[in-house]
């Protein structure tokens, strides 16, 4: 299965895939444990729907981190 993992084409080796499992594979551990929003297709997802959340071919899922400065 093929999504979009913040613009680059990512394969995916087994569908379906969640949300959450997608993650896991694409966050190092350092990342996961940072604050971040996800958005698949533009919609803003709840850290609470990840393991609900299914993936379909050609997805856009964007991981957005805070950004700080001053």
């Amino acid at each position: 299965m093929n999504i979009y993992l913040n613009g680059q084409l990512t394969k995916l080796a087994e569908p379906p895939m969640t949300l959450e499992h997608a993650l896991a594979l694409y966050l190092t551990e350092n990342d996961q444990q940072q604050s971040f929003a996800v958005a698949v297709n533009s919609d803003f997802v709840a850290k609470a729907q990840y393991a609900h959340t299914q993936l379909q071919e050609g997805d856009s899922v964007d991981v957005l981190f805070p950004i700080q400065g001053g």
